[in-house]
Parts: C-alpha cells; structure tokens; sequence
C-alpha cells in the first residue's frame, strides 16, 4: 500500500509527459501511461495512439465535416469536442 503523500509511479514517462504537455489531467494522462499497449483495444485507447487514418475513419463516422483537411490533432480535437 503507498502512502497518502506519495507520488503513484509512472511505467510510461515520455508519454505520461507528452500527454500532459497536451492539457491532460495528470489522472487520465498516468491512467494512459500506465497501461500496456496490448491490453488496449481500439475503442479504449487515447485518440493519441491511434493513427491519423483511424482518427479519420471515426470522424467520418460520427459526421464531422471539413475532416478531409484536418490534421491528426485536429481529428483529436473534433472528436474530443462532438
């Protein structure tokens, strides 16, 4: 058991970092690190580990227009904000 006080451990800093860096809580962003790629299915992981073509495959999906120009993040942030 760890103390109250203490910091959890991280398996994935880089990421952990770079998720962050993005505007993620520190709780979803330590949730996404922490979690093995393999036990990830599609519909479960961050939208930043899926390819762009993936991103616009679920855009397309859910209707969101002007998706034929958008950039990975933009993806992300349409399907983040529909």
């Amino acid at each position: 058991m760890t103390p109250k006080n203490s910091t959890p451990q991280i398996k994935n800093e880089k990421q952990y970092e770079a998720l962050r860096d993005q505007g993620m809580s520190k709780q979803k962003a330590a949730r996404i690190a922490n979690t093995a790629k393999q036990d990830m299915d599609f519909n479960s992981r961050a939208y930043e580990a899926r390819t762009k073509k993936d991103l616009y495959q679920k855009v397309k999906e859910v209707g969101i227009a002007g998706r034929s120009k958008m950039t990975k993040n933009e993806l992300i942030e349409a399907l983040r904000n529909n």
